[in-house]
């Protein structure tokens, strides 16, 4: 059941009103494994509510949470909560302020500057943490009500890669095209650039099967905690350099096709395009790769071997051998390359849609596959739809209402977005709804620079960020345990989120906001404001689309089905680009979730054929491009997760426990690398960029080559690691570089740590 209530039994001078407790089934606000958690609320008479959660079962984490969830309702009780909305006076200081004036006041701005410049020159920014329901509101209010091309979102800078890549090789992007529980019976899993016993740990326990026999390998040029659960006879490590991955990648290919592990049968029945990637792979024998990765040629081998050997087995019945990626090869200029060498990789080897394992990229953000199928996608309208796509946009216009000719086409995507507003050529108003864009943005100095060149910026967000500091409006929203709604997390599984607490006085719904603005602009379309119709109208834009939700509701999902999409209302309209093995209808297999959930929809893709219009994936040339080489006595910087913080650090920074366990920016290098650069552990070090620097904390870890620097994104101001990072993109996927950066490095004088600003006891925040 969603909801219990019971009263909590008292002491016998305990008086006549006792406390009540109640607890909702909801999932964690963080990852896109989407843990299932029970949050309690206990009331008691003349007293705040108390919060506390705790892990359910679940098929992807079993009821465990890492320290994030576990900590999760701390943010609900978070004194510096925004409760009012904040508006810039002629001081430059933000002072709380009405609904009304605030509203009125974007409304009036929007309308003078699109009068002024142009629909274009207002843009929105989104998030892959939002709700479907907030993120299709989002898509339809820029192309309907503000007419604006120019919408974009920050997981431009998570799945973009991966996304192309999938698109290309199958035809669709799902990032897992099977429930994660598959991974259980593994014989081999290659895991390439995540590091999930640090930013998934309730997902390690599913590579527990492939450990055991000796089958997890993961290539990451640090020893991470991942890389750490091969030792002994688990498996094995490959450190390629930076950037190395796909070099490496094509040699792995080439090995498998000169030794004949390529399963010939599959790739004539279901894959085109082989004698071009042959040609890519050829160019890569080992000895000439391992010049480029640093990854010995024997160790190149010996890694086809594994992945060659396995697979057989695999296809003859045995365990399956899978092949995950995640942003440490995906965040690239070549980074949709990289994810296609995977994907074509595991083709050569027999495995996606079929028993003997497939692939799959590990989605980052909560809502990160449903954020970038609903519409706030630069190139995308909902269902995953394409904005060229003439039946596309003529769909979307009857479900809209509006004329199909003033539906905008293509915008910029993220990186340009940011990086060209408040300037001539770029939106002069931006509004951002759930993201942080002055941390987690490549180029941070530049981005925050334009943030504050813009004739109008609103932020929409529940605590005061980086961002919404910088903001001429500062609009506070629900938390995730105050709203309805739904995500859909890495395997496509479309979950919901329940509403377990009452807001604070004061903040909206993203909603009730842009059906407000919508009205205040003028806009004759109908915006609902509650989740559920809004769940319904997803099902009408999705209806026949790679990204069918058309048969699910709210009532379905309730119920406790696990449901997967594609899920049609009719299967024999939904795609015949798409099936399953019941051609895309409802299982009717009786098929269960390990957590005996009746499943529906599509849980395992591709079983018959691939999403192009003949069935076929696609293998093509892959070219690899001029790598990055640091020069003299310089440095690679990448950036990557700790256990402790999520993104931009906006929430777990405001978490005692979490701060406590990691305050500080750091920076992780080679105790020889430190030695050559006269730098000490615990000491501060500055790395310099072309394009700004940053100052962490030295931490020495022989797990690193010596010839990187690896630095937590999570931080703000000078230990900002986006400072550094270039806004250098792969021309596929418009994927930001982040792990490829030629830096130096140096020692530094101090190091100041941001704090967090105290809202609840000022009416004015000073710019």
């Amino acid at each position: 059941m969603p909801e219990t209530i019971s009263p909590t039994p008292s002491s016998p001078d305990s008086g006549p009103e006792t406390p009540r407790t109640r607890s909702v089934q909801t999932h964690c606000p963080y990852c896109a494994l989407q843990c299932a958690m029970t949050l309690t609320v206990t009331s008691r008479p003349d007293a705040v509510d108390d919060y506390a959660v705790a892990g359910a079962e679940f098929p992807t984490n079993r009821g465990r949470l890492c320290r994030k969830g576990a900590t999760a309702a701390e943010l609900l009780t978070r004194g510096d909560r925004l409760t009012a909305p904040l508006l810039r006076d002629a001081d430059g200081e933000l002072r709380k302020t009405d609904w009304d004036t605030a509203l009125d006041h974007v409304a009036s701005r929007i309308t003078a500057l699109q009068t002024e410049h142009g629909r274009d020159a207002v843009g929105i920014f989104g998030s892959g943490g939002l709700t479907n329901e907030k993120t299709y509101a989002l898509g339809t209010f820029a192309r309907t009500v503000l007419g604006t091309a120019q919408i974009d979102y920050n997981g431009r800078f998570c799945m973009s890669s991966a996304s192309k890549a999938s698109t290309l090789a199958f035809g669709l992007d799902r990032g897992m095209p099977f429930p994660l529980t598959d991974l259980d019976d593994a014989a081999t899993v290659l895991l390439l650039g995540s590091n999930v016993a640090d930013t998934m740990p309730p997902f390690v326990q599913h590579l527990e099967g492939a450990r055991e026999k000796g089958g997890l390998i993961v290539v990451d040029p640090r020893r991470s905690n991942t890389a750490a659960l091969t030792e002994g006879e688990a498996g094995f490590h490959v450190a390629p350099s930076p950037g190395g991955d796909l070099v490496l990648l094509l040699a792995v290919a080439q090995v498998v096709l000169e030794e004949g592990f390529a399963a010939e049968d599959y790739l004539a029945e279901r894959v085109e395009g082989l004698a071009a990637f042959r040609r890519a792979a050829m160019r890569w024998w080992p000895e000439q790769a391992q010049t480029v990765t640093g990854v010995g040629a024997d160790l190149i081998r010996q890694l086809a071997r594994r992945l060659g050997h396995a697979a057989a087995r695999a296809r003859d019945g045995g365990d399956p051998v899978f092949i995950l990626t995640g942003r440490g090869v995906e965040q690239h200029r070549d980074g949709t390359d990289t994810a296609r060498a995977a994907i074509s990789l595991a083709l050569l080897l027999g495995l996606p849609g079929t028993d003997a394992g497939g692939y799959g990229t590990l989605t980052g953000q909560g809502n990160g596959q449903g954020g970038r199928e609903m519409g706030q996608k630069n190139d995308q309208l909902p269902g995953a739809r394409s904005i060229l796509d003439p039946a596309d946009r003529a769909h979307m216009a009857e479900v809209w209402g509006v004329d199909e000719a003033s539906i905008p086409g293509v915008g910029r995507p993220a990186a340009q977005l940011l990086h060209t507003m408040g300037t001539d050529d770029g939106v002069r108003g931006l509004l951002v709804h759930g993201s942080n864009v002055a941390v987690s943005a490549p180029d941070a100095d530049r981005v925050v620079e334009n943030l504050r060149a813009l004739d109008l910026l609103v932020v929409a967000d529940f605590f005061l960020s980086e961002t919404a500091e910088e903001a001429d409006v500062v609009l506070p929203v629900l938390q995730w345990a105050e709203e309805e709604g739904t995500m859909t997390n890495l395997e496509g599984r479309v979950l919901r989120r329940r509403r377990a607490v009452e807001p604070p006085a004061g903040p909206r719904s993203e909603l009730e906001i842009l059906a407000e603005l919508a009205r205040r602009l003028g806009s004759e379309l109908d915006f609902p404001t509650e989740p559920a119709e809004v769940f319904a109208e997803i099902g009408r834009a999705t209806r026949g689309a790679t990204a069918d939700y058309s048969g699910l509701d709210y009532a379905a999902l309730d119920d406790g089905q696990a449901a997967y999409w594609p899920l049609p209302a009719d299967p024999t309209s939904s795609t015949a680009r798409i099936t399953a093995p019941t051609s895309g209808e409802r299982s009717t297999s009786g098929e269960r979730t390990t957590t005996d959930e009746p499943i529906t929809g599509t849980a395992r893709m591709f079983r018959e054929r691939f999403a192009h219009p003949d069935g076929r994936a696609r293998l093509a040339d892959i070219r690899v491009g001029r790598g990055v080489v640091p020069a003299g006595r310089q440095l690679v910087f990448t950036t990557g997760r700790l256990m402790e913080h999520y993104q931009s650090g906006a929430q777990t920074r405001r978490v005692d426990e979490l701060q406590a366990a990691h305050p500080e920016p750091t920076l992780q290098l080679h105790p020889a690398a430190a030695a050559q650069f006269g730098l000490t552990e615990g000491e501060p070090a500055t790395v310099t960029s072309d394009q700004g620097e940053m100052t962490g904390r030295v931490v020495l870890d022989d797990g690193l080559r010596t010839d990187t620097v690896f630095a937590p994104f999570h931080f703000p101001g000078a230990g900002t690691a986006n400072r550094v990072t270039r806004g250098l993109t792969d021309p596929q996927s418009k994927m930001p570089e982040f792990k490829n950066t030629p830096v130096s490095i140096r020692p530094a004088e101090t190091l100041e740590t941001p704090e967090i600003p105290a809202v609840e006891t000022t009416e004015e925040m000073p710019r």
